[in-house]
């Protein structure tokens, strides 16, 4: 009987076991944690931000594109930020392409009242990641 309690035991907490990292156990390491989060999604979405206007400004410059410098950057913040950073980027591309499309077809936007008439991409880039 005791035998039986020890093995449905230990298969219970086999199943059970957790690969998160103890959570704080005080109010400020719960505070210290929660700032060095935000801090490094801050730096993320900088270094997402001057990445694609680098890629702009390299565009504009009629430099190779896809070059290795540019793949090895952009590896450089997926790795960092994981695959959130691969759809953080889609998703502002996705942005890019449906203000393109309203501007198009006639229709005002939020970019326009801020950037007016004259816009660049860069400046489509800094309106639409903030």
């Amino acid at each position: 009987m005791l035998e039986t309690l020890f093995i449905a035991t230990l298969i219970f907490l086999f199943l059970n076991r957790s690969k998160k990292k103890r959570r704080p156990r005080s109010l400020d390491s719960e505070l210290k944690e929660l700032i060095a989060t935000d801090q490094e999604n801050k730096g993320i979405a900088l270094d997402i931000k001057n990445y694609l206007l680098w890629i702009i400004e390299c565009n504009n410059n009629d430099e190779e594109k896809f070059n290795d410098l540019q793949l090895s950057k952009a590896q450089e913040i997926i790795d960092r930020a994981g695959p959130a950073a691969f759809y953080w980027m889609s998703d502002i591309a996705a942005q890019l392409a449906l203000l393109c499309a309203a501007q198009i077809n006639g229709i005002p936007t939020n970019v326009n009242v801020e950037l007016g008439a004259s816009a660049t991409a860069g400046d489509v880039v800094r309106v639409v990641v903030k």
